[in-house]
This record gives C-alpha cells, structure tokens and sequence, in this order.
C-alpha cells in the first residue's frame, strides 16, 4: 500500500478530532473561560510563572513531551504490524491523549497550576497523592536516565549532529533574550534559528566531533557515558534558569522542526512513492508478547502517555495566558506527537526496507524490533529525505538532529519537574532543605537519573535502557490513569459528563493490570530479581489506584451538582469562577507560585 495514502487518511482524521471533539471537551466538559485569570498572571514572577503566547507555548509543550518515545515506541510496536499500531495512535491520540493532556492543563489551571500529584490530593485525598509522588519519581527518573542514553548513543553513531545541536543552546538563548526585551514575535527569530541549526548541519557533517579520546583518557568504557555526564550537568544549569531565556525559544525552534520533519517526510513518500513493506498484521514468532495488551503500553507518548500530565500541570499550567489557549495546546500537542508517531510507523515500515523480506529481516524478533527502533527511524527518515534530494549522508544527520532535539528537551523539562517533585516531598515529609533549597533540590533532581544511566550492562543499551525501560509503559500508564481519575472526578463534581474520560481511564487500567501480570510472571520465569519485585509494586500500586479513584468517583457522582457549576462551557465571571477553581484547602508547597501575588 503507498505509504502517503495512509499519511493523508490519519490527518484528516487528526484533523476531525481537534475540530470536532476538541470543540465538545473545550465547551461541555471543561468548560473553558477566557475571562479567567490564569496563574501565569496571578503569580507572574518572570521566571516558572510567565504569560506565554499560545504559540511559543505550544512549542514547549510540544517538544517537552515528545523526547523519543513517540518514535521507539512506534517503530517497536510495528513488529505486531503496521494495522494495529496506526489504530491505537489514531484512537489513542484523538479520544484518550488529547483529552488526558488537554484535561491535565485546564484543572491545573483552576487549581493555580498545580501539579497532577498535588490535585490527586486536593481532588481524591491525601492516600492518592502519595501514590502519585512515588509513581511520578520513579517515572521521571527512568525518563531522563535513558533519554540522556538515547542522546549517548546518537552523538556516538551520528558524530555530525554534535555541532548543531550544542550550537543550538546558545542560539535559543539569544533569540529568548532579544524577544524578552523587544517583546517582538518569537515567529521571525525562531525561523531564523531553525534556518541556522539545519545550515549548522553541514558545518557538522564535515566536521563531527567525538570524545573517544577523552573517554580513553579518562578510562571510561563506553564514550557514550561522557556524553551522558555532559547532558545532565548541562540540565542542571537548564533547570534552574528561567523558562523564557532558554526552554521557551529552544521548544519553538524544536516546534517548527516537527512541521519540517513531518513535511519532509509527507514530500518524500509522495516523490518517493515509498510502499509499505511491512504485514498490516505481522505473523509473529511463537512466544513473542501478544499485542494485547502489549501494544497499549509500547506505544505510549504518540497515544496516551501519563508523562504529559505532568508537563500539563507542571510547566505548561504555569505559562499559559488565556485557559482558552488550553484546547490548542493541550489538545493540538496530543495531534502533534500522534503526528510524529505516525511518521515513525511509515519511517519503519516504509522506508526502513525496500521490500518485505527486508522489512522482516529487521523486525525477526521483539528484541532485536526494540534494540533498532531508534536506527530504524533514523535510516527511514534519512531515506523519505533522500526522496526529495537531500544526500542520504546528511540526512541522516538531520533525522539524528531532529531525535535528539526532542529528546534533550524533553530531558530539560523532565528535570525540572523532578525538581518539582522532591520540593513537593520535601514539603510533605517537612525536611526545609529539600522543600526550599533549589541548588540542594536540582542536584538532587540530576544525580538520581545520573546514577542510573550509567549503570553498566546489557552492551549499547545500558542496564536502563535494555533492562529497567521495560517498566517505563505500565508505570506510564499507570501515571496516566490516575490523572484521568483525577480529572473525572472533578469533572463530575461539577456536573458534567464525564464518560469522554471514564472510557480511556478503564480500557488503560485494564491494559496496563493485564501487562503487569504477565510481565511479573515472565520476570519471575526468567528469574529477573530487579524487574518482578518492582513489577509487583506497581501492580500494587495500580490496584490501590483503582479502589481510591472508584470511591472517589462514587463520592462525587453523588456529590455533584444538579447543573454545571461553570456554566456548562457557556463561561462565568471571572470571581465566581476563581471561586470555583479549587476543591480542597490543601497548599502545593513551593510549586504553587508566591502566595499573595497581585493579580494582572
């Protein structure tokens, strides 16, 4: 089947979604009101807290949840099938992820940008915030230790990405500094920076840097482990530092970059007129993971990923301008790495292999599809790339270039929120050092996810990204159902419908329990004593999930108003709607934003 035919149908699809569905969740189910005043005003501090522009803020939020995992996950979850893979993205992208993500960002923000695990509390109770805080930290340390990998082995296999990308730090920060103090547009300079990041890519090509040398110099095995020490000192500083001098212009430029991929790879399948290559439904070898339910938790950031609520809550929530501005951010991010993620599926199927004898020599077995994901969308990037007469050798950079962007910020955004998170847990267990130091708070934040990607063993891989990522899809998930709980049931308490969320929040709990199960049983079988006792916990951890948010929801089924408190999407003023805007007299501690701000 040609690949462009399959591209064209999921847009219009995407497209129907945000038109249609979005529109229904915006006005009847969260209810949007711009004449609310959002916390990025109420607690304007120029620094976490900063009314962003929609689009800028699309960007980051954007960027920041899409890292690598709508393209490993993706092009793993082809071994099953092209079919299956693209089904679930669709379905997943537009009835679960956008109302997940887009759900996410509107509670926080009534709910003075919030993080998810704080709301659990202030919305179900105490028991639940807990939960989520161990969940959360677990999640967000695995996510930057194998990310800061990914990144690792990039530089190593694709030397000539290393100028563009350390080049585009600098960049970003100039571009942050000139639109803060003009407060001029941020489309003409970030265009601009995209003009010169894809212009550094020759410049790098013809020059690629490796630090083989340093490694041998210092003694360490694996040259990827001093890039990995490099990235997480470089996060340090970019977690500390406001959002508007490096996140927010580094995120637009990585934003356009997700238009530029995407067209590079519409424009090459139509020249190349690339044909999928692989089965739409793949006849696995006996004793390899059944798709159900295990295609549910490969594909994860592409179709529902419990990772964006906390982008939502955690960062976005404190930029946002107007809560109107939530539907396009919030709801057009989940089309947009549903976007990427389809462009990872017709990178490996189509354009990975010249034919199918090709294709299923790369995809012979569930390991060997998970160990070449990344190599397989890169080569089938490089290739749609090819089409259109970009030399096979540079664009292969530039799809390393695009990979890496993404993943770099999503390691960006992914320390800070750890930060976040062990001010939250400094406060809750009242140790002052770890609630109110930031230095002793993002050292901390660093040197967990440091510690762990560099663990030895399993070659390339690392221990973290060849053993422990087998946790990352059911403890993501798990992340992802308690957020829709939370979201349901404050959008229950009001009044609302809120089967748009009920629906995802069950299919995902009943996948993400089934794939525990049999996970532990084949840890147990295969005597992994790391993987089965955390495997466990989690499923401890998702049963306990699931009593709290159905007493919850009981609670606030008969709790709930005779009509929608905010007016059913029809809007209020804005005093009764700040009124409104919280359930509980539980703080946030430090990520609340300054008690007492004066409001804009």
């Amino acid at each position: 089947m040609p690949a462009f035919v399959v591209a064209a149908v999921v847009g219009v699809l995407f497209f129907l979604g945000y038109r249609y569905y979005s529109s229904y969740l915006a006005r009847k189910v969260y209810a949007l009101d711009p004449a609310f005043v959002t916390p990025a005003h109420e607690f304007d501090d120029g620094n976490d807290f900063v009314p962003t522009n929609k689009h800028v803020l699309f960007g980051h939020h954007f960027t920041s949840v899409a890292g690598a995992a709508p393209i490993v996950g993706p092009a793993i979850a082809v071994f099953w099938g092209w079919g299956p893979a693209l089904t679930w993205i669709v379905l997943g992208t537009i009835f679960a992820a956008g109302v997940h993500d887009f759900g996410a960002l509107a509670v926080s923000v009534r709910h003075k940008a919030k993080s998810i695990g704080t709301l659990a509390g202030d919305v179900i109770n105490g028991r639940a915030r807990m939960l989520f805080l161990a969940i959360i930290f677990f999640l967000l340390t695995l996510v930057n230790a194998v990310f800061a990998v990914v990144i690792g082995n990039l530089f190593v296999a694709q030397p000539g990405a290393v100028i563009p990308i350390v080049a585009e730090i600098p960049l970003a920060i100039a571009i942050g500094v000139y639109i803060y103090r003009t407060r001029s547009s941020a489309l003409i300079p970030s265009i601009v920076g995209v003009i010169v990041l894809y212009a550094l890519i020759l410049v790098g090509n013809e020059y690629p840097i490796t630090l083989d040398g340093l490694a041998d110099a210092l003694g360490v095995e694996q040259t990827r482990n001093v890039w990995v020490v490099l990235l997480f000192a470089y996060t340090w500083v970019a977690s500390r530092i406001p959002v508007w001098v490096l996140l927010q212009p580094r995120d637009y430029i990585n934003s356009h970059q997700l238009f530029i991929a995407l067209g590079v790879i519409g424009l090459g399948l139509i020249i190349g007129l690339n044909q999928i290559q692989a089965p739409a439904i793949n006849d696995v070898p006996e004793g390899s993971p059944s798709f159900f339910p295990f295609l549910f938790i490969t594909i994860a950031c592409g179709a529902i990923s419990g990772f964006h609520s906390l982008v939502s809550s955690g960062t976005t929530s404190k930029q946002l301008d107007k809560e109107t501005d939530a539907r396009y951010v919030g709801y057009m991010g989940a089309v947009g790495e549903g976007s990427l993620a389809t462009g990872a599926v017709l990178a490996a199927t189509a354009g990975v292999a010249a034919s199918q004898a090709e294709w299923e020599a790369l995809y012979p077995d569930f390991a060997t599809a998970s160990g070449g994901a990344v190599g397989n969308f890169v080569a089938g990037t490089a290739e749609f790339a090819n089409n259109i007469g970009i030399p096979l050798e540079l664009a292969g950079v530039f799809a390393a270039v695009v990979v890496i962007s993404f993943a770099a910020t999503t390691m960006d955004t992914g320390v800070r929120l750890q930060r976040y998170v062990i001010q939250e847990i400094g406060e809750l267990i009242k140790v002052r050092v770890l609630a109110r130091n930031l230095t002793v708070a993002t050292t901390l934040a660093v040197v967990i996810p440091l510690a762990m990607a560099l663990i030895p063993g399993d070659g390339e891989a690392g221990y973290t990204f060849g053993v422990l990522w087998q946790l990352f899809g059911t403890t993501n998930q798990l992340t992802a159902g308690l957020a829709l709980s939370v979201i349901a049931v404050w959008v229950t308490r009001r009044g609302r419908n809120a089967v748009a969320i009920l629906v995802p929040l069950v299919f995902l709990l009943a996948m993400t329990t089934w794939a525990l199960i049999l996970n532990l049983r084949n840890f147990v079988e295969d005597e992994q004593w790391v993987l089965a006792p955390l495997d466990a916990l989690i499923f401890v951890l998702a049963l306990w999930l699931m009593v709290e948010a159905a007493i919850a929801l009981r609670a606030a089924y008969r709790e709930r108003p005779p009509v929608p408190v905010d007016g059913a999407g029809t809007g209020e003023p804005d005093a009764v709607a700040q009124a409104n805007s919280g359930v509980g007299t539980s703080t946030a501690g430090p990520i609340e934003g300054p008690a007492g701000s004066p409001r804009r």
